[in-house]
């Protein structure tokens, strides 16, 4: 058994497959094993040919020996990316598109390639120990790499398919994909023999046919296509079973728990900005784009009640999201989203804020999202207090319709002592509320109704508010009709 492992120290795997255009974007992944030999060829003709010790002989056994039989591999976690340049050509103010596609590869998990059934007398291994200690990389000059010899060989995920498409091991799946592997030495004399019986052709290809196998590994690949080869005559193409996720990104796992946050914070970019009045409509916004972002991760019927609201107990309201547009440097322009969760949120429905960007409306206005940060209610110190009085910033709208046993004092009440906080001492009327740079709005000049039709709404004027507790409580606190928007908003004083 012979067993190699490959370490990538840039995290890098640059190579194109024989017959695809760099362009196309594709990567030969895993390695094939024709490239690989190719690997130790360069690397004792450039760093170790010249050591009497090791003479073409041993080499030739060496390449002969691992051309026998088909590799196996232990594939490491890998995605497919691409950088793109554009490059200068020779008139002016033109560019080409060049894309350099490659495998991401964690430096600490190696490539493991085994030859299950391959024993190589002591010089080849010598040999085969040398030239990976002195070879600097694998596949294209940007894939550097460190390889050493194993003494134990691991589980394998990725095996050569027979000609009737199965692997040795019936229980593996995944998808086919082609590499190109040596022919063994018998098959290529073979070969060698039938192209060269066609007289009209001898002399043209009897240079790229050397009769050395060693030889016929070392052609360059420029001369082969010179000389109308597709494929390289020594290599033949060969199926392997690789697992179905091999270049496909992988959600990191961390070894320490991740807290479930309550509070993400985002920064809101465009122009213009919106200005404050308009709280209601961005938090309606900001909560479409946050569900659509979910829909791809979950599924549409699979959307988890935190974010969506929907299929949550009675008996615990208002333990869903709240969408709150906050202008945080009070020039009356909302410049902030904050998406609260009280009961918190997992490692994956934060994952979701994490992959929110945009947001847009249908008369297409667009605003680029930028996640600042995910963590708990200090997050956001200017609307979560903690404090003893709170002002309002939006206007409050009374959920039931008022009587004469449940003003509008008793509602406020009401709905402060189901969030589980002391009720407030003193509850004052505001009739107007400063929105910053001077301009002072009254409960009619903010957008108060919801897009969505047919909801019953008590209170279609709304007010202002100044509530006082005994004691400092934290916030974020919005109460009310449409309080999960933005609406019912009160800032520490």
């Amino acid at each position: 058994m012979v067993a190699l492992e490959f370490r990538f120290l840039a995290g890098r795997y640059h190579a194109t497959p024989w017959d695809r255009h760099v362009n196309e974007g594709a990567i030969a992944w895993p390695p094939d094993p024709w490239r690989i030999l190719r690997g130790f060829i360069a690397a004792w003709h450039h760093k170790v040919k010249w050591t009497e010790k090791h003479r073409k002989s041993t080499m030739q056994g060496l390449i002969e020996s691992l051309a026998q039989e088909l590799p196996e591999y232990l594939l490491p976690s890998a995605s497919h990316c691409h950088v793109r340049h554009y490059m200068p050509l020779s008139s002016p103010n033109q560019k080409a598109l060049v894309l350099d596609a490659f495998a991401a590869v964690d430096y600490h998990e190696p490539l493991v390639v085994v030859w299950p059934t391959v024993e190589l007398p002591p010089q080849q291994r010598e040999l085969l120990d040398e030239l990976l200690h002195v070879m600097g990389y694998l596949g294209r000059a940007e894939s550097w790499i460190e390889a050493r010899l194993v003494n134990d060989a691991p589980v394998t995920n990725c095996h050569p398919m027979g000609s009737e498409g199965e692997t040795e091991s019936p229980a593996l799946c995944g998808e086919p994909v082609t590499l190109f592997a040596a022919l063994p030495p018998v098959e290529y004399a073979q070969r060698r023999t039938q192209f060269l019986q066609d007289k009209a052709s001898t002399k043209k290809i009897a240079q790229t046919l050397p009769e050395d196998f060693l030889d016929a590994l070392s052609l360059d690949t420029g001369a082969l296509r010179q000389y109308g080869w597709s494929q390289p005559p020594a290599a033949r193409k060969v199926n392997y079973l690789r697992p179905a996720d091999a270049l496909k990104p992988r959600r990191r796992v961390s070894k320490y728990p991740v807290p479930r946050n309550t509070t993400g914070l985002f920064v809101l970019s465009g122009k213009p900005l919106p200005r404050v009045e308009e709280t209601l409509r961005i938090g309606e916004l900001l909560r479409v784009a946050l569900l659509s972002q979910a829909k791809h991760r979950y599924g549409e019927d699979y959307i988890p009640p935190i974010f969506s609201g929907h299929g949550l107990l009675h008996n615990r309201p208002h333990r869903h999201a709240f969408y709150l547009p906050w202008d945080s440097n009070e020039d009356g322009c909302i410049d902030r989203l904050v998406v609260h969760v009280p009961d918190g949120m997992d490692e994956d429905q934060q994952g979701v804020l994490e992959a929110l960007t945009r947001m847009w409306s249908r008369d297409g206005g667009e605003w680029r999202v930028v996640l600042e940060g995910i963590g708990g209610w200090e997050l956001v110190p200017g609307l979560t207090g903690p404090s003893s009085v709170w002002v309002s910033c939006t206007p409050y709208l009374h959920p039931w319709h008022v009587k004469k046993r449940l003003t509008v004092q008793d509602q406020i009440c009401r709905e402060i002592r189901a969030r589980g906080l002391p009720e407030p001492v003193a509850l004052e009327p505001l009739p107007e509320v400063n929105v910053g740079k001077g301009r002072v709005r009254r409960p009619i000049h903010f957008r108060r109704f919801r897009s969505r039709p047919g909801l019953e709404q008590p209170d279609r004027l709304g007010s202002f508010w100044r509530l006082r507790f005994e004691e400092p409580i934290p916030g974020p606190l919005a109460l009310g009709f449409s309080c999960h928007f933005g609406l019912g908003l009160f800032k520490p004083e």
